[in-house]
């Protein structure tokens, strides 16, 4: 784990550095945060592009990382230097003496940290030789993530193909796994890898959501209650849940220490715990999202501030300080660095970089005088999003067309829409509305004050002159940026985003990411105005985290062991590793856990629901795999024709395709482990 904490924290090294370009005063946890993230996506491009002109070696990945630490002589320049002492001396500050405030800061980070410390431990565990998992949405998508991450470090996929669909280009945003790989082959072993990247990855979407929301509404307490908001969201699932315990007949205590179910994903509530159904499974998402609020947090404040540097500026002007890379003190310099980070999107998650485009758009719409910024951004997105989406539709065995089309109420199925949404997000539309009231309420009464201020001003002109034509505007730009996000929302709930439907939450978790400030503005206000409003915003935030908690607590406290390999799976894995060439092709049945997942060997197909998740047509291939199990007439011409080199024999061929073992004893065998065996068939 040493190996994986080094590479990370020398990631988040260089990528804090580039910061100083683009923010300004930030305390020096954001920085390491945002550090992390930048430093993340920087490193796994680099690595990627290098490795695939000079190879995946031990030395390509250390010159990837050499030029991911360069940002670093930026430190050098003197005005920088001086910011980076001054956040250091700060940071230090907050952690000598013990007072009451510090306490609670100290136990706010530390007890999410360990929370994510805890939680991610049970991503992947290895039991009486055995690889387990202790998420109860994770059994499908651990073998997954486990697949691409071995296709590069034992598999040599460069240029990648698509480890569960032989034959075909890899298209899905692989960079997260890419970076374990990486790490991997630095010396890491791959649980620690995809566990320490997860923590900081986790770690800094925390800090990130919880910096940009304190700014939006101007509220350290709202900063606070967003993250808390987002990591451990819910429904009305504890309902069930004490209607279950009073059914169960045990007490509080034990019910708690043996949860039977999730109770924020089953067939009755789709809007699962973000922590269970996303971060841990969707490890594209872990790292695209905190990326994305970062983009946000930029976009925010072109959106709602004027750069004192730029006015009187000419377009000439903006245009010279922007090709000066003039960081924070030009807008366009920045947008356009900023852009250029969330280009890197593509390949990381390519949703996120949706939800971009449709707020980006509404920016431009709503701010139009600030075209250059929005311009420049752009920019920046495409010239490195663009060569990233050519190459990935190129010869694509993705259809496009199955991504989209008409789906009323996302994944409601036979229930009542506005039911469906009650229990599934509880409290979260009656807050949400709260939220816009109180803000919207609270610009007015500035107004008003301000006008006040004003007429008391002109009183005293010369002549009772007026020093204002009218009343001053309700300044609502929060109000404004949460438009699009409320728009994804609608959009979500009348399109199908994705081959399977429920696949539209990677966007509807970005509504609900975008609602948050509003969210937590409501429940700030509510605790800081009386004793009795505090005791409607803790039962309000209790009722909203009290199904998410419940779920995260079932995965934390290890109730979950699901077996994924057993050990005779594992042994002909190493087998296969040791005896056949890192491109060969298998067959095997189109299950999640095959051992061929762990060799990083290609198979002629692998889990159905993850191959149809990318927008392939898998029914005639999959019909094919049955054929050549069953030995019939077709089989020789069919092997043939995928150029398959093993076929694998276990359990599953045997009990799902009914699979004809007579038919391959003409094929030597080339390892065998308990009921595992792999025929040799080319």
């Amino acid at each position: 784990m040493l190996i994986s904490i080094l590479l990370l924290t020398l990631i988040a090294l260089g990528g804090m550095s580039l910061t100083y370009l683009v923010a300004n005063e930030k305390p020096l946890l954001w920085r390491l945060s945002a550090g992390t993230v930048i430093g993340s996506a920087a490193y796994g491009l680099l690595a990627f592009v290098i490795a695939s002109f000079a190879g995946f070696s031990a030395v390509t990945l250390i010159i990837a990382m050499a030029i991911t630490l360069l940002p670093l002589l930026i430190l050098r320049k003197a005005d920088t230097s001086k910011k980076f002492l001054h956040d250091w001396a700060k940071a230090k500050g907050t952690l000598q003496g013990v007072n009451n405030k510090k306490m609670k800061r100290f136990a706010y980070y530390g007890g999410f940290f360990l929370l994510f410390y805890l939680f991610f431990d049970q991503t992947m565990f290895v039991l009486k030789d055995a690889i387990h998992t202790g998420g109860s949405q994770n059994l499908g998508d651990l073998p997954y993530h486990l697949g691409t991450i071995f296709s590069f470090t034992d598999g040599n996929n460069f240029p990648p193909q698509n480890p569960a669909w032989a034959g075909a280009k890899y298209t899905y945003p692989f960079i997260a796994d890419f970076l374990s790989a990486c790490f991997v082959k630095l010396g890491s072993d791959v649980r620690s890898a995809m566990f320490v990247q997860n923590l900081g990855w986790a770690f800094s979407l925390f800090v990130i959501v919880e910096s940009l929301v304190a700014k939006m509404t101007g509220n350290k307490l709202a900063g606070r209650f967003a993250p808390v908001l987002l990591f451990l969201s819910g429904g009305l699932g504890f309902l069930w849940f004490a209607e279950d315990m009073s059914s169960s007949g045990k007490g509080l205590y034990d019910f708690v220490m043996n949860l039977p179910k999730d109770y924020t994903i089953s067939d009755k509530f789709r809007w699962g715990n973000s922590m269970v159904v996303l971060f841990m499974t969707q490890r594209s998402l872990l790292l695209g999202m905190p990326l994305t609020v970062l983009v946000l947090g930029f976009l925010w404040k072109v959106f709602v501030n004027e750069n004192e540097e730029d006015k009187g500026r000419s377009i000439s002007e903006k245009f010279a300080a922007a090709l000066r890379l003039d960081g924070i003190k030009s807008p366009i310099a920045g947008s356009f660095l900023v852009g250029l980070l969330a280009g890197a999107l593509p390949m990381i998650h390519l949703h996120s970089l949706v939800v971009l485009f449709v707020v980006t758009g509404f920016l431009l719409v709503m701010r139009p005088a600030r075209w250059l910024s929005w311009i420049s951004f752009g920019f920046g997105v495409a010239v490195v999003a663009i060569p990233e989406l050519v190459w990935l539709m190129t010869d694509s065995a993705t259809e496009t067309t199955k991504f989209f089309g008409w789906h009323f109420g996302w994944d409601k199925r036979e229930a009542n829409f506005l039911w469906f949404w009650l229990i599934n997000t509880g409290l979260v539309f009656p807050v949400l509305a709260a939220g816009i009231y109180l803000y919207y309420s609270h610009q007015k009464k500035e107004a008003a004050i301000k006008d006040k201020a004003l007429a008391k001003l002109a009183e005293k002109q010369p002549n009772g002159e007026a020093a204002q034509t009218g009343p001053t505007p309700v300044a609502v730009p929060l109000l404004l940026f949460v438009l699009p996000f409320l728009f994804l929302f609608i959009v979500s709930n009348a399109v199908k985003l994705a081959p399977w439907e429920w696949d539209n939450i990677k966007i509807l978790i970005y509504w609900f990411a975008g609602s948050l400030p509003l969210m937590a503005y409501a429940l700030a206000w509510a605790w800081e105005e009386n004793i009795l409003f505090k005791v409607g915003a803790g039962i309000c935030f209790a009722a909203l985290i009290f199904a998410g908690s419940l779920d995260v607590w079932r995965t934390v406290s290890g109730q979950i062991k699901y077996g994924v390999f057993e050990p005779d799976a594992i042994k002909i894995a190493e087998m296969i590793k040791q005896k056949t060439e890192p491109k060969a092709i298998f067959l095997n049945a189109p299950t999640f856990n095959s051992p061929v997942v762990l060799t990083g060997r290609q198979s002629v197909m692998r889990y159905s629901g993850h191959v149809a998740s990318h927008g392939i047509n898998y029914y005639p291939r999959e019909a094919d795999i049955k054929q050549i199990y069953q030995g019939g007439p077709t089989a020789d011409a069919l092997l043939k024709k995928y150029d398959v080199e093993y076929v694998l024999m276990t359990p599953e061929e045997r009990n799902t395709l009914k699979a004809n073992e007579e038919y391959f004893k003409k094929f030597p065998v080339l390892a065998e482990s308990g009921q595992y065996r792999v025929y040799k068939v080319k």
